[in-house]
């Protein structure tokens, strides 16, 4: 049985069909393409090719209708071309030396421009600066020896207590805790959502109607069981943004005074900003490894500070959360924060402000390599320091009415009355 040939020569290369197998029309075999017009293989181009610069005139040794296959195709040439002119292949679409020569020109300026093109992509593509990169990566570092996630040494700190009476500002936080509880979908999906807005509207409007009791002053004052072991924890804070910033890339070439002006004043900031990796979105607690140091806002209002303070705060660690920042984002936030060269009795100004200005460039460089498409990521961030400004105002008025107290200050570590205590003006 006499092999089959197909032929193509009348399709059209774009009428061919891909799902069927390339097979070529003068001897069979796997062909490679349209060629001089028709389906052919490598071999049957080229012999078509040659016999026509040739002009070549073969004779059949046969009876001139041999059957051409992959196999035999060397043996007759008469029939071989014969076959190749019968499904369609043209002299016509032979190029000349010439035009081949073009052609390959053509191609090759075609791979020119198109690198020419890619290097120009590359070069308007997104990067990081060999500078900026190790910028990030002492962050990161720094970050990771001031901050242990297994939080082993909170057991060093004076055990926290919870027990005693119920305050007015604890029973209210505890409200406020049990409102984000029923709203931790509107908060998980939705920091700004209005079911969260209502809840803290509905809450701020319970208290004033509670209004104070006669006995709140005194309740409040006996009731701070919660303020030795958080003075404890802020103090351990305080220390481990000491030792992150003095690995900030420049903060050491600052003058002394320089120096502690932009601790003292941003400390409480960047501890707010550190404490959002511990905070979590479900019941808007702070855990910290073991139960007894999973922190809730009750435990808080315990130490002495009002929802004044609290709303706001957890309005900003949920909306922080709500970003997930990545971890080279959140150092060279808190780096941002930190070198900050409008703080209060910092002298070099312009110094600082270069300093800021090299980590603000490369956080923008970092969010557009890595977040193309988040246009508004760097406002949002920088959005979040704003807020660090209130809460630390907040924090320092109601620091100043516990500080007075002699019975409430006592408790407070020499660190945390040299930082909040002695305020730079």
């Amino acid at each position: 049985m006499e092999p089959t040939v197909v032929s193509t020569s009348t399709l059209a290369a774009d009428e061919f069909d891909r799902n069927v197998p390339r097979i070529c029309g003068v001897c069979g075999d796997k062909a490679t393409g349209f060629h001089f017009n028709a389906m052919t293989c490598e071999g049957c181009k080229g012999f078509f090719r040659r016999s026509m610069k040739r002009k070549a005139s073969f004779t059949c040794p046969f009876n001139g209708s041999c059957t051409i296959t992959k196999d035999n195709r060397r043996h007759c040439q008469a029939c071989r071309l014969k076959r190749c002119v019968d499904i369609g292949m043209m002299k016509e679409f032979i190029l000349t030396d010439e035009e081949v020569q073009r052609k390959k020109d053509l191609i090759q300026r075609r791979k020119e421009e198109e690198a020419q093109r890619e290097a120009e992509r590359e070069a308007r593509r997104p990067k990081l600066t060999d500078e900026q990169s190790q910028t990030i990566t002492t962050l990161v570092e720094a970050h990771h020896k001031t901050y242990d996630d297994s939080y082993s040494d909170f057991c060093r700190f004076r055990p926290p207590v919870r027990d005693g009476p119920v305050t007015r500002s604890a029973s209210r936080a505890a409200s406020l805790h049990s409102l984000s509880d029923a709203s931790s979908d509107s908060f998980s999906h939705s920091p700004e959502s209005v079911d969260t807005k209502m809840n803290f509207n509905n809450l701020l409007l319970m208290y004033h109607e509670q209004g104070s009791s006669p006995d709140s002053s005194e309740e409040e004052g006996s009731s701070f069981s919660m303020l030795p072991h958080l003075a404890d924890l802020v103090s351990y804070s305080i220390q481990k943004v000491i030792g992150f910033a003095k690995m900030i890339p420049g903060f050491r070439e600052l003058t002394a005074e320089d120096q502690i002006a932009l601790l003292k004043s941003s400390a409480i900031e960047v501890i707010m900003l550190r404490s959002n990796q511990s905070f979590n979105l479900e019941d808007m607690s702070w855990s910290c490894g073991a139960p007894d140091f999973k922190y809730q806002i009750s435990d808080v209002t315990k130490a002495g500070h009002t929802l004044d303070l609290l709303e706001p705060l957890v309005k900003f660690q949920v909306g922080l959360k709500k970003l997930n920042l990545e971890e080279e984002e959140h150092v060279l936030l808190m780096a941002i924060c930190l070198l900050s060269p409008d703080r209060p009795g910092v002298q070099d100004h312009a110094r600082i402000e270069a300093l800021q200005d090299r980590l603000s460039e490369t956080l923008q460089a970092y969010i557009q390599l890595h977040h193309p498409g988040g246009r508004l990521r760097y406002a949002k961030m920088i959005q979040k320091l704003a807020d660090l400004r209130s809460l630390n105002e907040e924090h320092s008025k109601q620091y100043r009415l516990l500080s007075f107290q002699p019975e409430h200050s006592m408790q407070l570590t020499p660190l945390v009355l040299e930082v909040f205590g002695s305020e730079v003006s």
